[in-house]
C-alpha cells in the first residue's frame, strides 16, 4: 500500500489507509505500507495498528512549511525507492492512495514488474491549493496540471476506485478516465457508542482538519446566530493552519463561551465526543466521503451538512439530518435550531436513521471488496461479496463451542 499521508497524520486518507491495512492484516495478509517518514528518522520497521503488525517503509521526508504538519517524500528518489521495495517485498498487488509522489513511484515500478495495481483517489485540488503559495492567477493552471498528473498515474492502474459515486463522476470528469468504481471507505460501527438517554445540554460537534475548504467559519457564524435560550455549545475537534484565525474570529464575535477548540485528541476522547454530542455539523465543500461524518452517524448523531460533493450520499434530508446551501450560515443555523429543539422521541428517530444508513458502509464489506480487486476482479459484485461475508459469518459461528443451560455436556442427548 502506498500513501503520501499516513498515520500519525490525521485526515480521511490516512485513517482509511490505516484501517484498511490493519483490517487486511487481521484477515491473514502480509501488509506493507510505503509512506513518508513522520520525522527525520526513516527506514523499514514494524508498526502496530488495531493490534495488527504492519511492515512500514518510511521514506526520508521533509516538512512542507506552508502546511502545519505535512511531510513529503523526495520525488527525485521515489522511482529508485519503489524499485528497491518491490524487489524486496515481491507483492501480489500494489494499492496506492495518492498519485502525487508515492503512488506515482509505486505504480511505475509495479507496471514494469507486471504486478496488479489498484489506485484509490482521495484528492481534490482545493485540499492543497492554499498550501502551494501560488498566486491566484496561477492556480487554475496548477489545477489542470494536477489533474493531468492524476490521469498519468491512475492510468497505470488495473482498477481505479474512490469512496463515492459523486467522487467517481468527479474523477472521471477531470481526468478523462472511465470505469472508476465507488467503494466506501467503510467504518467499524461497533467502535462507536450511540446514546439515547435524555440530553444534558445542546452540544454541536465538528471533527476534522482546521483548513479553508472545511468552511468552519460558516459553522461559527451559524452558532452565533442561534437563539441564546438554546444554550448551544460548539466543540471543534482537530488541528490545522487556520486554528488561530478561527480562535480570533470567535473572540471578535464575543462567543468564546459558546465555542471550544480541543485540538487533536486521542481516539478514546474522540469517541466520547461523538457520544456526548447532540448533533454533528459538517460545513465542508470538498468531501469525497467524510469519515468524520460516518463516525458521527455510527455514534447515532443527526447531521447538518453542506449540500456539496459527496455529503448528500450520507445525509438524507429530513431523515438523519439536513443539507444546507454551502456558505449559508443562516440556513445552517435554522437547521441546527430545528434539531436542537426536537422532543426526545423525534430526535431519537433521526439518530436511529443515522444508525440504519451507516450499515451500508461496513468496514468488513470494504475490505472484502478490495480483496476481490487484488485477486483480479474488475467490478463490485454485491452478490459475490454478500455470499463471501455470509460464508465467513457461518464459519465463525460454527467454530464457536456449543453451550447448553446449566453447564450440561452438549454432546449428550
Amino acid at each position: 500500500m502506498g500513501a503520501d499521508t499516513f498515520t500519525p497524520n490525521v485526515n480521511g486518507s490516512a485513517r482509511f489507509s490505516e484501517r484498511l491495512a490493519s483490517g487486511l492484516a487481521a484477515r491473514g495478509h502480509d501488509v506493507h505500507v510505503v509512506a513518508p517518514a513522520a520525522s527525520r528518522r526513516h527506514g523499514t520497521w514494524t508498526e502496530t495498528y488495531d493490534g495488527q503488525d504492519i511492515t512500514v517503509h518510511r521514506l526520508r521526508s521533509f516538512r512542507w512549511y506552508p502546511h502545519d504538519w505535512l511531510r513529503w517524500a523526495e520525488p527525485w528518489f521515489i522511482n529508485k525507492n519503489s524499485d528497491r521495495i518491490l524487489d524486496d517485498v515481491k507483492p501480489d498487488a500494489v494499492h496506492f492512495q495518492s498519485h502525487i509522489i508515492v503512488g506515482r513511484g509505486l505504480s511505475i515500478a509495479a507496471k514494469k514488474r507486471g504486478v496488479r495495481i489498484i489506485g484509490t483517489n482521495h484528492f481534490m485540488p482545493e485540499n492543497l491549493l492554499e498550501f502551494t503559495l501560488l498566486p491566484k492567477s496561477w492556480q487554475v493552471r496548477a489545477v489542470g496540471m494536477a489533474w493531468r498528473a492524476a490521469k498519468r498515474t491512475f492510468g497505470r492502474a488495473d482498477v481505479v476506485t474512490t469512496p463515492t459515486q459523486k467522487a467517481a463522476d468527479f474523477l472521471e470528469k477531470y481526468t478523462g478516465l472511465s470505469g472508476v468504481l465507488a467503494i466506501s471507505c467503510g467504518i467499524d460501527a461497533e467502535n462507536y457508542t450511540p446514546d439515547f438517554t435524555p440530553r444534558e445540554g445542546n452540544h454541536i460537534l465538528f471533527v476534522g482538519r482546521i483548513t479553508g475548504e472545511k468552511q468552519i467559519d460558516v459553522l461559527i457564524k451559524a452558532v452565533a446566530l442561534l437563539p441564546a435560550d438554546l444554550n448551544a455549545k460548539l466543540d471543534i475537534v482537530g488541528g490545522g493552519d487556520l486554528l488561530k484565525n478561527l480562535e480570533h474570529q470567535v473572540k471578535v464575535m464575543d462567543i468564546e463561551d459558546r465555542v471550544s477548540f480541543t485540538g487533536y485528541v486521542t481516539e478514546e476522547e474522540l469517541r466520547a465526543s461523538y457520544t456526548r454530542a447532540t448533533v454533528f455539523a459538517m460545513p465542508s465543500i470538498a468531501e469525497l466521503q467524510s469519515i468524520a461524518t460516518m463516525e458521527a452517524m455510527a455514534s447515532g448523531l443527526p447531521v447538518v451538512a453542506a449540500n456539496a460533493m459527496a455529503l448528500p450520499h450520507l445525509v438524507k434530508d429530513g431523515r438523519n439530518g439536513f443539507l444546507f446551501e454551502p456558505g449559508n450560515s443562516q440556513q445552517m443555523a435554522d437547521q441546527l435550531e430545528f434539531i436542537l429543539r426536537l422532543p426526545q422521541e423525534e430526535l431519537d428517530a433521526f439518530k436511529k436513521q443515522s444508525l440504519e444508513l451507516i450499515e451500508a458502509h461496513d468496514l468488513q464489506r470494504t475490505i472484502v471488496t478490495f480483496e476481490r480487486l487484488y485477486r483480479g476482479a474488475s467490478d463490485v459484485d454485491d452478490a459475490a461479496i454478500d455470499a463471501e461475508l455470509n460464508a465467513e459469518t457461518r464459519a465463525a459461528l460454527g467454530s464457536q463451542p456449543d453451550t447448553v443451560p446449566g453447564g450440561a455436556d452438549p454432546s449428550h442427548p
